[in-house]
């Protein structure tokens, strides 16, 4: 195989070509190594080896980068993405310690390419791992499993199929003991005792969680048990109905985007001083998740809410919403609203409940933000300050 640059996809145009003779030498190149190569780190990887190609001083420099960027979405073809992906790992400088690999593509992919990528990753002591697929990754996740070095992971599964139904089941044996930061899209948490399961409890300096799209599988109860997660982040767009138990003394920002059915109760989570709600409703499903005023509860002492007018409307479909006294967000300082489209779910909905006041049969409701919400909010720290955000501009 050609040691030269993989530039499939790759063209340059002929004023630029005439450029870089008339100026082989240009600013990028003057600087020195160290600095070039941070420089390429903020690059995928197609654009390094564009970059380097002008440069007869750069021509290898794509070979050294500790950051492998490597997305479908920047090819046309799937059959160019793999050919560049296997052109790259075979002409990597292999002396060089690979800190990150960032794999997405759009689509199925072969399993031996995906475990050559893998393998490739932990052969070179790979630090922060991304792989973004739609299939089975079933045959890499022993391997993942007995990487010492990992400290940041991302997982995200899409079934294969129209219907994207099935979830992956989480392995219970994963242990990754230098592991802080954890994104997990689209798994399904299996029971260990009791409908109970409790997935995070083994990462002992775990930081950082995100949690996208996944539910639990012969459970009801999701325990997130941390003494170090100091960021939360979850994201729910179905309707499955399980009790999440968290308890996370460290704990400091929560954040939620989607549909909020899952009942959520804590301990020590008086650390808790930021929260971030976007909460959106089914168009099927009419029944108001009563349980989001619950979370308001249970995240008593925050100083921070950041609510989209979305949110706002969800939490007014709660009957006889205004008429009850809050007990919690005694401490606010910041109430954040942000205004933008509302979902098609949310619209049906509030078309169909008929609010009075708010909703005229088939139109939208006359203002983004329900009467009386963000004082109901704020009754118990008035003198918070107040912020409407336009984000649709």
């Amino acid at each position: 195989m050609s040691n030269s640059a993989p530039e499939d996809e790759i063209t340059i145009p002929r004023k630029t070509k005439r450029l870089r003779r008339e100026n082989e030498e240009d600013k990028l190149s003057d600087l020195p190594d160290c600095v070039i190569l941070h420089i390429l780190s903020f690059l995928n990887a197609k654009e390094v080896v564009r970059t380097c190609i002008l440069s007869k001083r750069l021509n290898n420099f794509w070979k050294r980068i500790p950051n492998l960027v490597l997305h479908s979405t920047d090819f046309t073809t799937f059959k160019s993405f793999t050919k560049f992906v296997s052109k790259i790992l075979s002409l990597r400088d292999g002396s060089i310690a690979l800190q990150a690999l960032d794999f997405e593509r759009v689509g199925s992919i072969e399993p031996h390419l995906l475990k050559r990528i893998v393998n490739y990753a932990f052969s070179h002591n790979v630090q922060r791992l991304g792989i973004s697929v739609k299939g089975d990754i079933c045959h890499i996740l022993p391997c993942i499993s007995s990487c010492r070095t990992l400290t940041s992971l991302k997982l995200s599964v899409s079934p294969k199929g129209r219907h994207n139904y099935g979830r992956t089941l989480f392995p219970k044996s994963l242990d990754l003991p230098a592991l802080t930061s954890l994104h997990l899209g689209n798994f399904a948490f299996c029971a260990s005792d009791k409908g109970r399961t409790e997935p995070f409890s083994v990462f002992n300096k775990l930081n950082s969680l995100v949690i996208d799209n996944c539910t639990v599988k012969d459970a009801q109860i999701l325990c997130i048990s941390s003494e170090t997660l100091v960021n939360l982040t979850m994201r729910n767009h179905s309707s499955d109905l399980y009790k999440i138990e968290l308890s996370a003394p460290s704990l400091c920002t929560f954040a939620f985007t989607g549909t909020p059915y899952q009942k959520l109760c804590g301990s020590n989570l008086s650390s808790v001083k930021q929260v971030n709600i976007d909460a959106e409703m089914l168009s099927n499903y009419t029944e108001p998740p009563l349980v989001l005023l619950s979370w308001l509860l249970e995240f008593a002492n925050i100083k921070s809410l950041t609510v989209s007018a979305s949110t706002l409307q969800v939490l007014s479909l709660i009957p006889d919403l205004l008429k009850d006294k809050l007990t919690s967000l005694c401490n606010l300082k910041s109430l954040k609203v942000q205004l933008k489209p509302l979902s098609y779910g949310l619209s049906m909905t509030l078309r169909t409940a008929k609010l009075q006041k708010e909703v005229k049969a088939g139109s939208e409701p006359s203002s983004p933000i329900p009467d009386g919400i963000v004082d109901f909010l704020i009754q118990n720290s008035p003198s918070a300050e107040v912020d409407i955000i336009d984000c649709s501009r």
